[in-house]
């Protein structure tokens, strides 16, 4: 699977945090909600092997959750991965 995706609950602060970072990036990404999904939610635990929320993927390789992402920015090597994403 291609593109940025980020699994997410609707109460979740770390999700709209990783979620703003992405929109301040200038790239588009497919949430799913899995906060009443058990479905989407067990297909979130079988492709991390994680249970907690956030989860992004770049390109269908697990970044992780919201402290992953930010530290990969904090790195210098999340624009890198996100460049042919930017849609400004």
């Amino acid at each position: 699977m291609n593109g940025i995706e980020i699994y997410t609950k609707n109460y979740c602060p770390y999700c709209l945090r990783a979620m703003e970072l992405l929109r301040i990036k200038g790239v588009p990404f497919i949430e799913y909600d899995v906060t009443d999904d058990p479905d989407r939610e067990a297909e979130m635990r079988q492709r991390s092997g994680r249970t907690t929320v956030p989860e992004i993927f770049i390109d269908g390789r697990l970044i992780g959750g919201c402290d992953e992402l930010f530290a990969l920015d904090e790195r210098g090597e999340l624009d890198p991965l996100l460049d042919r994403y930017r849609t400004n």
